[in-house]
């Protein structure tokens, strides 16, 4: 259903003259040789039971069929979905393919998809609702499930759990209360494909660093949007997180250091800039706070 009353209600909601020109919701899906699982996180998106959207799809220097895939499905429904890729086919990392998605984004809401990650069907619908209810919000996250039963196997399906952000749900929080609880390991950062944000809020504070092409580039980003943004924490879960063998985190904890590992270098990065960001910030009255940081995803 197409819930026309959000747009009525909605606070800054489109004039009907602009309807048909602009989506309220863009969503970035970045994918890099996602050819297994990309038709998943598609059908996800059309599954969706509101439907005033537009897709973006991100390709960051594929080299298998996901490129096809996307292609084929950009030219079959041109008017809700684009694709894209950096100049000569190139590969920049996660945070700038996810930059290049929110240049060409025209929606008032903002929503990211990774190419191995599925919405449950609500997903849009109900965060909207919340964003209705709380118009003071800038961004509406809440647990994700981490999906290891999408096997199918019977030994998986107990394996399934909640990635919760430990803090009470159904709460507005005000900047830079998240941030500073962050910075003492009290609350984790939402998953990516959870949350959905103001495309305002994600302009204002700079959207992704590129600096982190793979590695704690989900956790830089929600470092800013702490620091500014009033979020609203949700208790429902509206998506599904896949662990998988040939994601970017398992790989690179397969190649080196875990990434909660104090000697990975990837996590020493981060730390030092958050350290230099809080400073920037200042805040804690003015102090750096300590970073008592074990990096959030996939911490199980």
């Amino acid at each position: 259903m197409n819930l026309p009353f959000l747009r009525s209600r909605w606070p800054g909601a489109r004039r009907a003259g602009r309807s048909s020109r602009h989506p309220l919701v863009s969503v970035i899906i970045i994918f890099l040789n996602g050819e297994r699982f990309i038709q998943d996180a598609l059908d996800s998106v059309w599954s969706q039971t509101f439907d005033d959207w537009e897709l973006l799809l991100v390709d960051d220097g594929s080299t298998d069929a996901s490129t096809k895939i996307a292609l084929r499905h950009a030219k079959e429904h041109p008017k809700k979905v684009r694709y894209l890729a950096h100049w000569f086919h190139r590969n920049h990392g996660m945070s700038a393919a996810r930059n290049l998605g929110l240049r060409h984004a025209r929606g008032e809401y903002v929503g990211f998809l990774d190419c191995d990650d599925i919405w449950l069907p609500s997903k849009l619908d109900n965060q909207l609702r919340a964003f209705t209810d709380h118009p003071e919000a800038d961004m509406v996250c809440g647990p994700t499930r981490f999906w290891y039963s999408w096997t199918g196997k019977l030994e998986d399906e107990a394996r399934d759990q909640w990635r919760l952000l430990q803090i009470p749900g159904n709460t507005l929080y005000r900047p830079p209360d998240l941030l500073e609880r962050y910075l003492r390991d009290e609350v984790r950062t939402p998953a990516t494909c959870n949350a959905l944000m103001r495309r305002d809020i994600v302009k204002a504070v700079g959207g992704f660093e590129n600096s982190f092409r793979g590695m704690y580039e989900d956790q830089a980003f929600f470092v800013k949007v702490f620091s500014q943004a009033s979020v609203f924490v949700m208790d429902e879960c509206w998506d599904r997180y896949r662990i998988h063998p040939d994601s970017h985190c398992a790989i690179s904890d397969a190649t080196g250091p875990a990434h909660w590992d104090p000697a990975n270098p990837a996590l020493q990065a981060f730390r030092t800039w958050v350290r230099q960001y809080a400073s920037q910030r200042q805040l804690a009255g003015g102090e750096t706070p300590p970073v008592q940081l074990q990096p959030a995803e996939d911490r199980l």
